[in-house]
């Protein structure tokens, strides 16, 4: 027997986010532009705790705060972009307020969003018993990557 649980933060949250893709020179992507970006996480256990739940998404204040700091009204950037230091300007000068990420789009997100954030909280926090199956981020209704986790 297998469970899964979901926890979503929605499009309705305003997560209103910006990057670029500075690779994709053939492309509008390599533009800044933005979405209200939403997160979907999925977990699952072998068994249910004591009060029936895989997952006890009380605890997720953190994460969504997490999340929140790092993408809602931010400008991220890849760390090994060539403009990153116009984009520190730009931070410096109080135009944008900046993120530096090791990696840029919606895979990356997701997987920074799994290992930066999700995991630790259920290795700090959390039973062995829950695992962390993938972490979704979707910039609208045609557009979201996965990241599955270990």
């Amino acid at each position: 027997m297998r469970y899964q649980s979901t926890k979503t933060f929605g499009h309705d949250l305003g997560i209103s986010c910006a990057f670029r893709q500075w690779r994709a020179t053939h492309s509008h992507c390599s533009k800044i532009h933005g979405y209200a970006l939403s997160v979907t996480m999925v977990f699952e256990a072998d068994t249910l705790d004591a009060r029936n739940w895989v997952m006890d998404f009380g605890g997720f204040k953190q994460i969504k705060q997490e999340i929140m700091d790092t993408f809602d009204h931010k400008l991220v950037v890849a760390a090994d972009d060539p403009m990153l230091d116009e984009f520190k300007h730009l931070h410096k000068l109080g135009v944008a307020d900046v993120v530096i990420l090791p990696k840029v789009g919606c895979e990356a997100f997701a997987q920074f969003i799994s290992q930066a954030m999700v995991e630790p909280m259920i290795k700090k926090g959390f039973s062995d018993r829950v695992k962390l199956v993938s972490v979704e981020v979707r910039e609208h209704g045609a557009n979201s990557a996965v990241f599955f986790g270990e």
